[in-house]
């Protein structure tokens, strides 16, 4: 076991404050991450690099293998059903590499590519790229199609239950396609959207944008609400059991409710000038909801927040930029620019929602219901 810096706080009982060992493992990851990492089925965990690796390690923490692109890797990892993990990188290129860390294929973009890929339940893939396309693939990494926008992909996209594709541009607009390619709706607003959404119980669509709001569109495109935040963060939402909405605004971290109001807000335990929040959080089966962010603290709150109060954190040492990683059997995975990847010996594993946590479950493919 590694000996960290935790400040646990146990709600219910005389408050208690203590340094505790809670992490299980460290890895050390040169030059930092702001990629989240994904888990495969087998339980390993996978995870970009900010000096350009593809890394894969196991569950007690060792290193299995590790593939060297051209680049930085900002993009999270995605697990194709077969094992296959899919990474976009910013040396263009968008990598298939097998379960033992052989190339299988690359597909050249004209851009960096940050966003994440989404997976269709046949293997099609989906994702953006700063060219300002956005581009489907076949499995064997030949192009099935791709759709122009007049602004950089960044968004990572999300499926919802009938296959239908939505992610939004530097442009403004957030996009609906259908699988083929074809344009289903747009939806206009006043900033760029470089968030990845979340997927409802019912279709339903949430996002923020970079002028401030927060946006919520039934499955045809029209808004149910929009909520005005102030945000200027990347931070993707992810859904409570009750249908809460929790996202991280600038140095805030909020839940709002399903009708678009605000539910709570709490700041960051220790903002630091310029230092935001731009991670996913990750509902658990308890209620309860991690944050990470540029604090340097992994957060954890009661959902309803009914006392204002955290139940639990973890000092990173440094900013974190990748949202956290939950495990079946409750364990979190969390990166910061420390630089390390730490994994938490926590209880409770994700909750049964639509989209728990980035990219809706632990593989990252970007589908409703995908936990």
């Amino acid at each position: 076991m590694v000996w960290s810096a935790a400040l646990i706080h146990v709600r219910g009982a005389e408050e208690q404050c203590c340094f505790s060992a809670t992490n299980l493992w460290k890895f050390p990851v040169a030059g930092g991450s702001v990629s989240s990492p994904a888990l495969g089925r087998d339980g390993t965990i996978y995870l970009g690099s900010w000096l350009g690796h593809l890394i894969a390690l196991s569950p007690a923490g060792t290193e299995r293998w590790r593939f060297k692109t051209d680049f930085e890797i900002a993009a999270s990892p995605a697990i194709g059903p077969d094992g296959t993990v899919y990474v976009g990188c910013r040396d263009h290129r968008f990598y298939a590499v097998s379960p033992n860390g052989q190339k299988r294929w690359a597909f050249k973009t004209g851009g960096w590519i940050d966003a994440s890929a989404a997976i269709g339940t046949n293997g099609d893939l989906y994702f953006g790229s700063w060219d300002k396309k956005f581009y489907a693939l076949n499995p064997d990494g030949s192009q099935r199609w791709e759709f122009l926008t007049a602004g950089p992909v960044v968004s990572s996209a999300a499926i919802d239950a009938q296959g239908v594709i939505y992610f939004g541009s530097y442009d403004g607009k957030f996009y609906a396609l259908n699988p083929d390619g074809s344009r289903r709706w747009e939806f206009a607003t006043e900033g760029p959207i470089t968030a990845s959404p979340a997927i409802g119980a019912n279709g339903e669509i949430y996002f923020p944008s970079v002028d401030g709001m927060f946006h919520a569109l039934n499955p045809d495109g029209t808004r149910r609400w929009e909520l005005r935040t102030g945000g200027i963060t990347a931070s993707s939402p992810v859904l409570g059991a009750d249908g809460t909405i929790f996202v991280s605004v600038n140095q805030t971290h909020c839940a709002i409710a399903p009708d678009g109001k605000f539910k709570w807000q709490r700041p960051f335990w220790h903002a630091q000038p310029d230092l935001l929040g731009e991670n996913a959080a990750a509902v658990l089966a308890n209620g309860q909801v991690v944050f990470t962010g540029g604090d340097s603290f992994v957060m954890t709150v009661p959902g309803d927040n009914a006392e204002r109060d955290w139940v639990w954190n973890y000092y990173l040492f440094a900013a974190s930029y990748s949202s956290p990683l939950v495990a079946d059997n409750g364990t979190i995975y969390v990166t910061s620019l420390c630089p390390e990847l730490c994994a938490l010996n926590r209880p409770f594993p994700l909750a049964a929602t639509p989209w728990p946590m980035f990219r809706g479950g632990p593989q990252h493919t970007g589908r409703v219901n995908s936990k």
